[in-house]
Protein backbone atom coordinates (compact mmCIF):
# COMPACT_ATOMS: atom_id res chain seq x y z
CA UNK A 1 0.00 0.00 0.00
CA UNK A 2 3.14 2.08 0.54
CA UNK A 3 4.71 1.72 -2.99
CA UNK A 4 1.93 2.06 -4.76
CA UNK A 5 0.70 5.35 -2.97
CA UNK A 6 -2.35 4.34 -1.05
CA UNK A 7 -0.75 4.73 2.07
CA UNK A 8 0.39 8.37 2.60
CA UNK A 9 2.00 7.77 5.54
CA UNK A 10 5.96 6.49 5.89
CA UNK A 11 6.17 2.57 6.11
CA UNK A 12 9.53 1.50 7.91
CA UNK A 13 10.79 -1.28 7.40
CA UNK A 14 12.61 -2.81 10.40
CA UNK A 15 15.13 -5.95 11.15
CA UNK A 16 13.95 -6.73 14.92
CA UNK A 17 10.62 -5.54 17.15
CA UNK A 18 13.27 -3.87 19.72
CA UNK A 19 14.57 -1.91 16.48
CA UNK A 20 10.92 -1.29 15.47
CA UNK A 21 9.63 -0.07 19.02
CA UNK A 22 12.53 2.21 19.28
CA UNK A 23 11.64 3.55 15.54
CA UNK A 24 8.54 4.38 16.54
CA UNK A 25 9.55 6.28 19.57
CA UNK A 26 11.85 8.09 17.62
CA UNK A 27 8.66 9.15 15.14
CA UNK A 28 6.44 9.59 17.86
CA UNK A 29 9.05 11.87 19.53
CA UNK A 30 8.95 14.70 16.68
CA UNK A 31 5.13 14.77 16.65
CA UNK A 32 4.28 11.92 14.29
CA UNK A 33 1.36 8.81 14.78
CA UNK A 34 2.97 6.00 14.91
CA UNK A 35 1.64 2.43 15.14
CA UNK A 36 3.41 -0.89 15.28
CA UNK A 37 2.21 -4.41 15.44
CA UNK A 38 4.09 -8.01 17.31
CA UNK A 39 3.37 -11.01 19.04
CA UNK A 40 4.86 -12.82 21.78
CA UNK A 41 8.60 -13.02 22.19
CA UNK A 42 8.56 -9.97 19.76
CA UNK A 43 6.82 -8.25 22.19
CA UNK A 44 9.25 -9.17 24.67
CA UNK A 45 12.24 -8.21 22.59
CA UNK A 46 10.38 -4.58 22.96
CA UNK A 47 10.62 -4.67 26.60
CA UNK A 48 13.05 -1.89 26.88
CA UNK A 49 11.15 0.29 24.81
CA UNK A 50 7.90 -0.27 26.11
CA UNK A 51 9.09 1.26 29.60
CA UNK A 52 10.92 4.24 27.89
CA UNK A 53 7.59 5.04 25.60
CA UNK A 54 5.46 5.39 28.67
CA UNK A 55 7.82 7.53 30.77
CA UNK A 56 8.36 9.94 27.60
CA UNK A 57 4.78 10.36 27.59
CA UNK A 58 4.56 9.13 23.63
CA UNK A 59 1.15 8.13 22.30
CA UNK A 60 1.62 5.20 20.37
CA UNK A 61 -0.27 2.21 19.40
CA UNK A 62 0.23 -1.29 19.03
CA UNK A 63 -1.59 -4.60 17.85
CA UNK A 64 -0.39 -7.49 19.90
CA UNK A 65 -1.22 -10.11 19.02
CA UNK A 66 -1.37 -12.66 21.78
CA UNK A 67 0.34 -16.06 21.65
CA UNK A 68 2.38 -18.77 24.17
CA UNK A 69 6.05 -17.57 24.66
CA UNK A 70 9.24 -19.95 23.90
CA UNK A 71 10.47 -22.34 24.57
CA UNK A 72 7.30 -24.78 23.88
CA UNK A 73 5.90 -22.17 21.61
CA UNK A 74 3.16 -22.16 19.27
CA UNK A 75 1.35 -19.53 17.21
CA UNK A 76 -1.85 -20.23 19.34
CA UNK A 77 -3.65 -18.09 22.18
CA UNK A 78 -1.87 -17.69 25.80
CA UNK A 79 -2.52 -14.29 27.84
CA UNK A 80 1.26 -14.77 29.43
CA UNK A 81 2.80 -12.31 26.77
CA UNK A 82 0.85 -9.05 27.93
CA UNK A 83 0.75 -9.77 31.60
CA UNK A 84 3.82 -9.34 31.58
CA UNK A 85 3.79 -6.14 30.07
CA UNK A 86 0.97 -4.95 31.99
CA UNK A 87 3.15 -2.43 34.30
CA UNK A 88 5.10 -1.08 31.75
CA UNK A 89 2.80 1.78 31.64
CA UNK A 90 0.83 1.22 28.63
CA UNK A 91 -3.17 1.35 28.46
CA UNK A 92 -4.44 -2.32 27.71
CA UNK A 93 -7.17 -3.77 25.91
CA UNK A 94 -8.17 -7.31 24.99
CA UNK A 95 -11.00 -7.69 21.97
CA UNK A 96 -13.21 -10.32 20.96
CA UNK A 97 -13.47 -10.20 17.46
CA UNK A 98 -11.64 -8.66 14.49
CA UNK A 99 -14.37 -5.99 14.19
CA UNK A 100 -13.32 -4.99 17.91
CA UNK A 101 -9.82 -4.94 16.94
CA UNK A 102 -10.20 -2.95 14.07
CA UNK A 103 -12.85 0.33 15.58
CA UNK A 104 -10.73 -0.26 18.79
CA UNK A 105 -7.67 0.54 17.25
CA UNK A 106 -8.58 3.59 15.63
CA UNK A 107 -10.09 4.64 18.98
CA UNK A 108 -6.66 4.44 20.70
CA UNK A 109 -5.43 6.63 18.94
CA UNK A 110 -7.81 9.75 20.04
CA UNK A 111 -7.58 8.24 23.87
CA UNK A 112 -3.66 7.96 23.97
CA UNK A 113 -3.23 11.49 21.92
CA UNK A 114 -5.67 13.17 24.34
CA UNK A 115 -3.72 15.47 26.24
CA UNK A 116 -5.28 14.67 29.76
CA UNK A 117 -3.31 10.82 28.94
CA UNK A 118 -0.64 11.05 26.19
CA UNK A 119 0.13 7.36 26.99
CA UNK A 120 0.84 4.58 24.89
CA UNK A 121 -2.25 1.78 24.33
CA UNK A 122 -2.20 -1.58 23.39
CA UNK A 123 -4.63 -3.53 21.95
CA UNK A 124 -4.29 -7.40 22.70
CA UNK A 125 -6.35 -9.79 19.87
CA UNK A 126 -5.75 -13.62 20.37
CA UNK A 127 -3.95 -15.63 18.59
CA UNK A 128 -4.86 -17.86 15.68
CA UNK A 129 -8.35 -17.34 16.56
CA UNK A 130 -8.34 -14.07 15.30
CA UNK A 131 -5.04 -13.52 13.92
CA UNK A 132 -5.22 -16.53 11.30
CA UNK A 133 -8.97 -17.01 10.48
CA UNK A 134 -10.77 -15.13 8.30
CA UNK A 135 -13.36 -12.46 9.43
CA UNK A 136 -15.56 -9.75 8.29
CA UNK A 137 -15.59 -6.19 9.81
CA UNK A 138 -17.24 -3.51 9.04
CA UNK A 139 -14.65 -1.04 7.11
CA UNK A 140 -14.58 3.20 7.26
CA UNK A 141 -13.28 4.97 4.73
CA UNK A 142 -10.74 7.30 5.68
CA UNK A 143 -12.62 10.11 5.22
CA UNK A 144 -15.26 8.69 7.88
CA UNK A 145 -12.26 8.42 10.35
CA UNK A 146 -10.93 11.59 9.82
CA UNK A 147 -14.02 12.78 11.19
CA UNK A 148 -13.29 11.18 14.93
CA UNK A 149 -9.67 11.20 14.32
CA UNK A 150 -8.10 14.88 12.87
CA UNK A 151 -4.82 14.71 12.43
CA UNK A 152 -2.34 15.12 15.27
CA UNK A 153 -1.71 18.11 17.27
CA UNK A 154 1.51 16.92 19.00
CA UNK A 155 2.29 18.71 22.75
CA UNK A 156 4.91 21.63 22.55
CA UNK A 157 7.94 19.81 23.81
CA UNK A 158 8.37 17.35 20.79
CA UNK A 159 11.12 17.65 19.38
CA UNK A 160 11.87 20.35 16.19
CA UNK A 161 14.76 22.10 15.47
CA UNK A 162 13.17 25.37 15.40
CA UNK A 163 11.99 25.11 19.38
CA UNK A 164 14.99 22.80 20.07
CA UNK A 165 14.35 20.18 23.42
CA UNK A 166 16.26 17.63 25.09
CA UNK A 167 14.50 14.14 25.96
CA UNK A 168 15.55 11.10 28.24
CA UNK A 169 17.45 13.30 30.50
CA UNK A 170 18.29 11.81 33.72
CA UNK A 171 16.09 12.94 36.53
CA UNK A 172 17.86 13.32 40.22
CA UNK A 173 15.87 11.53 42.91
CA UNK A 174 14.41 15.36 44.10
CA UNK A 175 12.21 15.18 41.68
CA UNK A 176 11.91 11.12 40.19
CA UNK A 177 8.83 10.30 42.31
CA UNK A 178 6.68 13.40 40.69
CA UNK A 179 7.50 12.23 37.14
CA UNK A 180 6.59 8.37 38.32
CA UNK A 181 3.52 10.21 39.71
CA UNK A 182 2.20 12.05 36.88
CA UNK A 183 2.09 8.64 35.03
CA UNK A 184 -0.21 7.12 37.24
CA UNK A 185 -2.12 9.45 37.21
CA UNK A 186 -2.46 9.58 33.59
CA UNK A 187 -3.18 6.35 33.45
CA UNK A 188 -5.80 6.71 35.74
CA UNK A 189 -7.62 9.42 33.55
CA UNK A 190 -7.59 6.97 30.83
CA UNK A 191 -10.84 5.70 32.16
CA UNK A 192 -12.77 8.39 32.43
CA UNK A 193 -11.61 9.78 28.58
CA UNK A 194 -11.85 6.51 27.44
CA UNK A 195 -15.82 6.75 27.61
CA UNK A 196 -16.03 9.76 26.09
CA UNK A 197 -14.03 8.31 23.03
CA UNK A 198 -16.50 5.39 22.97
CA UNK A 199 -19.41 7.65 23.10
CA UNK A 200 -18.51 9.78 20.39
CA UNK A 201 -17.38 6.51 18.30
CA UNK A 202 -20.87 5.16 18.95
CA UNK A 203 -22.27 9.03 17.90
CA UNK A 204 -20.84 8.56 14.60
CA UNK A 205 -20.60 4.92 13.63
CA UNK A 206 -22.96 3.52 15.51
CA UNK A 207 -20.36 0.92 17.51
CA UNK A 208 -19.84 0.42 20.55
CA UNK A 209 -18.23 -2.71 22.66
CA UNK A 210 -19.49 -2.10 25.98
CA UNK A 211 -16.70 0.17 27.91
CA UNK A 212 -14.17 -0.91 30.26
CA UNK A 213 -15.95 -4.10 30.86
CA UNK A 214 -18.90 -6.19 28.69
CA UNK A 215 -21.77 -7.15 30.63
CA UNK A 216 -23.79 -9.77 29.52
CA UNK A 217 -26.67 -10.69 31.56
CA UNK A 218 -25.12 -9.50 34.92
CA UNK A 219 -27.84 -6.95 36.42
CA UNK A 220 -29.47 -9.77 38.74
CA UNK A 221 -27.05 -12.83 38.45
CA UNK A 222 -25.61 -14.54 41.55
CA UNK A 223 -22.17 -15.46 39.54
CA UNK A 224 -20.63 -13.80 37.21
CA UNK A 225 -17.96 -15.02 34.97
CA UNK A 226 -15.13 -13.03 33.81
CA UNK A 227 -12.50 -13.18 31.30
CA UNK A 228 -10.21 -11.71 28.47
CA UNK A 229 -10.48 -11.65 24.79
CA UNK A 230 -12.12 -14.37 22.08
CA UNK A 231 -14.02 -16.40 24.51
CA UNK A 232 -16.22 -13.66 25.45
CA UNK A 233 -18.69 -15.16 22.14
CA UNK A 234 -18.35 -18.85 24.43
CA UNK A 235 -18.72 -17.11 27.41
CA UNK A 236 -22.13 -15.52 26.14
CA UNK A 237 -23.71 -18.86 24.92
CA UNK A 238 -22.74 -20.41 28.47
CA UNK A 239 -24.46 -18.12 30.36
CA UNK A 240 -27.55 -18.17 27.82
CA UNK A 241 -27.94 -21.94 28.08
CA UNK A 242 -27.54 -22.14 32.34
CA UNK A 243 -29.66 -19.20 32.45
CA UNK A 244 -32.32 -21.59 30.59
CA UNK A 245 -31.58 -24.31 33.01
CA UNK A 246 -32.56 -21.79 35.58
CA UNK A 247 -28.76 -20.86 37.29
CA UNK A 248 -28.60 -16.81 38.03
CA UNK A 249 -25.68 -16.14 36.20
CA UNK A 250 -23.97 -13.45 33.58
CA UNK A 251 -20.96 -12.48 32.09
CA UNK A 252 -18.11 -9.79 32.12
CA UNK A 253 -15.78 -9.53 29.43
CA UNK A 254 -13.21 -7.30 30.82
CA UNK A 255 -11.58 -5.47 27.73
CA UNK A 256 -9.55 -3.12 29.77
CA UNK A 257 -7.13 -3.95 32.62
CA UNK A 258 -4.85 -1.26 32.26
CA UNK A 259 -5.84 0.80 33.87
CA UNK A 260 -8.00 -1.77 35.44
CA UNK A 261 -11.93 -1.16 35.64
CA UNK A 262 -12.35 -0.57 39.30
CA UNK A 263 -15.22 1.25 39.40
CA UNK A 264 -16.73 -1.47 37.51
CA UNK A 265 -15.86 -4.29 39.21
CA UNK A 266 -16.76 -2.49 42.63
CA UNK A 267 -20.12 -1.73 41.06
CA UNK A 268 -20.38 -5.23 39.99
CA UNK A 269 -19.33 -7.02 43.37
CA UNK A 270 -21.75 -4.59 45.37
CA UNK A 271 -24.81 -7.58 43.69
CA UNK A 272 -23.43 -10.61 43.20
CA UNK A 273 -22.02 -13.26 45.31
CA UNK A 274 -19.02 -14.52 43.42
CA UNK A 275 -16.82 -13.86 40.63
CA UNK A 276 -15.89 -16.72 38.21
CA UNK A 277 -12.24 -15.46 36.72
CA UNK A 278 -10.40 -17.16 34.44
CA UNK A 279 -7.19 -16.59 33.08
CA UNK A 280 -5.44 -17.70 29.75
CA UNK A 281 -2.24 -16.71 31.25
CA UNK A 282 -0.59 -16.68 34.82
CA UNK A 283 1.37 -14.96 37.58
CA UNK A 284 4.30 -17.93 38.03
CA UNK A 285 3.73 -18.36 41.73
CA UNK A 286 0.78 -16.35 42.36
CA UNK A 287 -2.06 -17.41 39.86
CA UNK A 288 -4.14 -15.82 38.06
CA UNK A 289 -2.94 -12.26 36.86
CA UNK A 290 -6.70 -10.65 36.34
CA UNK A 291 -8.20 -12.57 39.10
CA UNK A 292 -5.91 -11.43 41.80
CA UNK A 293 -6.46 -8.21 40.79
CA UNK A 294 -9.98 -8.29 40.73
CA UNK A 295 -9.56 -9.53 44.92
CA UNK A 296 -6.54 -6.17 45.24
CA UNK A 297 -9.55 -4.64 43.91
CA UNK A 298 -12.11 -5.26 46.70
CA UNK A 299 -10.12 -5.60 49.30
CA UNK A 300 -11.08 -1.89 50.30
CA UNK A 301 -14.74 -2.35 50.13
CA UNK A 302 -17.54 -2.96 52.71
CA UNK A 303 -19.18 -6.22 50.17
CA UNK A 304 -16.12 -8.54 48.87
CA UNK A 305 -18.01 -11.68 46.96
CA UNK A 306 -16.05 -14.58 46.49
CA UNK A 307 -14.21 -14.90 44.07
CA UNK A 308 -12.67 -18.33 42.41
CA UNK A 309 -9.41 -18.15 40.23
CA UNK A 310 -9.67 -20.83 36.95
CA UNK A 311 -6.56 -21.03 34.62
CA UNK A 312 -6.55 -22.53 31.94
CA UNK A 313 -6.93 -22.21 27.36
CA UNK A 314 -3.29 -21.74 27.75
CA UNK A 315 -1.17 -22.38 23.95
CA UNK A 316 -4.71 -22.41 22.38
CA UNK A 317 -6.55 -25.11 23.92
CA UNK A 318 -10.14 -24.71 23.15
CA UNK A 319 -12.38 -23.37 25.83
CA UNK A 320 -15.65 -24.40 24.61
CA UNK A 321 -19.51 -23.57 25.64
CA UNK A 322 -18.94 -26.65 27.78
CA UNK A 323 -16.19 -26.39 29.92
CA UNK A 324 -17.23 -22.39 30.64
CA UNK A 325 -20.58 -23.86 31.90
CA UNK A 326 -18.27 -26.70 33.89
CA UNK A 327 -16.44 -23.47 35.48
CA UNK A 328 -19.33 -21.31 36.34
CA UNK A 329 -21.30 -24.04 37.94
CA UNK A 330 -18.66 -25.03 39.96
CA UNK A 331 -18.54 -21.64 41.09
CA UNK A 332 -22.37 -21.81 41.83
CA UNK A 333 -21.55 -24.96 44.05
CA UNK A 334 -18.62 -22.97 46.07
CA UNK A 335 -21.47 -20.34 46.98
CA UNK A 336 -24.35 -23.00 47.69
CA UNK A 337 -21.87 -24.61 50.07
CA UNK A 338 -20.02 -21.48 51.54
CA UNK A 339 -16.55 -23.04 50.54
CA UNK A 340 -14.16 -21.14 48.38
CA UNK A 341 -11.79 -24.10 47.62
CA UNK A 342 -8.40 -23.80 46.18
CA UNK A 343 -6.97 -20.71 45.72
CA UNK A 344 -6.57 -21.68 41.92
CA UNK A 345 -7.99 -24.49 39.80
CA UNK A 346 -6.32 -25.64 36.89
CA UNK A 347 -9.67 -26.11 34.64
CA UNK A 348 -8.42 -28.10 31.73
CA UNK A 349 -5.25 -29.80 33.47
CA UNK A 350 -4.02 -33.30 32.44
CA UNK A 351 -2.57 -35.77 34.42
CA UNK A 352 1.03 -36.26 33.74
Amino acid sequence: MSETGVYKGQFIRIESEHSAIFACIGASSTGARTFTATSSNGLLLMDEGLHWASAARLPIVINNVNRSVSPSWNIHVSHDDAYSKRDTGWIQFYVASVDELYHTLIQSFKLAEDERVLMPVMVNSDGFVLSHTLSTFDYLEPEEVDKFLPPYTPPHWVMDTKNPVSHGNIVFPEFYTEFRYQIHEATKNAASVYEEVEKDYKKLFGKYFGGPIDCYMCDDADVVFTSQGSMGAEAKDAVTDLREEGYKVGNARIRMIRPFPTKEIRELASRVKAFASFDRGLSYGFGGPVANDIRSTLYHTDHRPMVKSYIGGLGGRDMTVTDIKEVILDTVKAVESGELGPEETWHDLMEL
